[in-house]
């Protein structure tokens, strides 16, 4: 069987380039817009129509340059790598729940294993970065044990 960190590290990349692909099909559905936003009517509904439009490809922009930030982050992630403190690319089973530390990329549910993928930025992460196995976090109020570091 693959190494679970490996399992983890494919579902981060796979959410990771579905979402640049959603976005990158939308940027296109909009460049298309704008192509018949010229070619419609004109005066201010039509300048209003370029104007969203416009407005909507920034934002779809700056979605880009954060999930090529997030695409960095991932490249770091060296699943080989063993560490008995908790570090970027750390598996981490807690009395709570599994954590895998690379980027934000939601729950990783399969044969029975439920691990919540978590950037480093993420608040419970800074508590837990350079933690090692026996050692506590309070995090909103509840005592977290860590069980493992993988």
């Amino acid at each position: 069987m693959t190494n679970i960190k490996e399992q983890l590290l494919k579902f981060c990349w796979e959410s990771i380039d579905e979402k640049t692909a959603r976005l990158k099909k939308r940027s296109e559905e909009l460049q298309e817009s704008l192509g018949s936003e010229t070619k419609s009517s004109a005066g201010d509904k039509h300048e209003t129509g370029r104007a969203m439009v416009q407005l909507e490809q920034e934002k779809l922009g700056k979605q880009l340059v954060a999930l090529d930030r997030t695409k960095a982050t991932l490249q770091k992630v060296d699943v080989a790598k063993d560490s008995s403190k908790i570090i970027l690319g750390s598996l981490v089973k807690t009395s709570t729940a599994n954590y895998f530390i690379a980027v934000s990329t939601g729950m990783y549910a399969k044969e029975g294993i439920t691990v919540f993928c978590i950037s480093p930025g993420a608040p419970i992460a800074q508590l837990l970065l350079g933690k090692e196995k026996g050692d506590s976090i309070v995090f909103n109020g509840k005592q977290i044990n860590v069980l493992e570091v993988m």
